[in-house]
């Protein structure tokens, strides 16, 4: 049997919700950066 025959493996279901997880953080760490950056650059 060649390795390509092979049925493709699908990740857990803990795995895809980790992953759908650490997207969101990923999201709100990136709009709270900016966020941060735009009061401080709004600061005299």
């Amino acid at each position: 049997m060649l390795w390509s025959d092979e049925e493709p493996q699908e990740p857990p279901e803990e795995m895809r919700a980790a992953q759908v997880m650490l997207r969101r953080a990923m999201v709100v760490i990136a709009v709270a950066a900016a966020i941060v950056m735009a009061v401080s650059a709004w600061r005299p």
